[in-house]
């Protein structure tokens, strides 16, 4: 008995965002290919002889006759259809010269990003669709007793450091403490429009109209299914593939995992380092922070191995 082998078909794929960072470009599948009608990300398959930013500047060429000046990668997914294994491998354009427009008929159209949840795509874009929504820097909060000294630091966070997506972790607190303390972060988050995810219990969501709920490792593996609205964020600590196949069955929207060096919290821990941490994010099929020893100076390294970008407590709160 023979086995059928899946095609492998390599893909490159743009995110173009618009200057103010408030739009991305998609365009519509033509009606007569696989998933006609749907819209997508901008790209094409690879020539065997291409990389995926060789091939992504030509596909854009051809289909939207612009020139690529400058993009870093997004995200890669890995997606298995009936009859084939597909490989999006996603980069984010900062800077291109021309106006894009369908040079092969094709519907092209700028749409905002608080908007896409309206348009149809194929299923292998959905996580692109959670990677440009998200920042590439993500902060947890410090334990921090002093309520006015935590607001201070977190207003400094997201005045100068411009943070848009806050964990507030605060495991010292009881549970009223906590509830008042989200609702100021919130009340701050929403001043500078960045997104607060509480650190616990789903049912917080109820007392708090926070943006999401982050999950610890443990809570993750305790659960058999997505606890909280599609509508929410929904996030989770995790620190090897058991834990990231729990979120993928969860339908997380991103994860951290962690921890990539050896960190002052915990120096018992062997960290993964970059090749582990890349290997796993490779199959992860969602957006993934890096987190342990992080700081701004990595973003591009994490960026450039699959990452969605950093996650930190020190770099940011200070």
């Amino acid at each position: 008995m023979s086995i059928k082998v899946k095609r492998r078909v390599h893909v490159a794929a743009a995110a173009i965002i618009s200057a103010d960072q408030q739009q991305v470009l998609i365009a519509r599948r033509p009606s007569n290919v696989d998933h006609g009608g749907l819209w997508e990300f901008p790209g094409g398959k690879l020539a065997p002889y291409e990389t995926g930013l060789e091939g992504l500047k030509r596909e854009l060429h051809e289909e939207l006759g612009v020139e690529i000046v400058s993009a870093q990668p997004l995200i890669r997914v890995h997606h298995e259809y009936p009859d084939k294994h597909i490989l999006l491998d996603v980069w984010q354009v900062h800077a291109f010269a021309g106006e894009p427009f369908g040079r092969e008929g094709q519907a092209v159209r700028w749409v905002p990003m608080s908007e896409l949840a309206n348009y149809p795509f194929p299923a292998a874009n959905l996580p692109i669709l959670r990677a440009v929504r998200l920042p590439t820097e993500y902060l947890i909060t410090a334990e921090e007793a002093d309520e006015a000294r935590f607001d201070g630091f977190l207003e400094r966070a997201l005045r100068e450091d411009n943070v848009r997506l806050v964990q507030l972790r605060a495991k010292q607190l009881d549970a009223a403490a906590y509830v008042a303390r989200a609702q100021r972060a919130l009340a701050l988050c929403r001043e500078y429009g960045a997104r607060l995810l509480l650190n616990g219990e789903p049912a917080l969501l109820e007392q708090v109209e926070a943006d999401g709920i982050h999950l610890t490792s443990e809570r993750l593996m305790q659960l058999e299914r997505r606890p909280i609205a599609e509508n929410k964020w929904l996030s989770a600590s995790t620190h090897n593939q058991a834990q990231l196949t729990q979120a993928a069955v969860l339908g997380c929207d991103f994860v951290s995992l962690s921890p990539l060096r050896t960190t002052p919290s915990h120096p018992e821990v062997f960290p993964l380092g970059w090749h582990d941490f890349q290997q796993l994010v490779e199959r992860a099929g969602m957006p993934v922070f890096a987190l342990g020893g992080m700081t701004r100076f990595d973003a591009n390294h994490a960026r450039a191995v699959g990452a969605q970008g950093i996650a930190s407590i020190r770099d940011f709160w200070k």
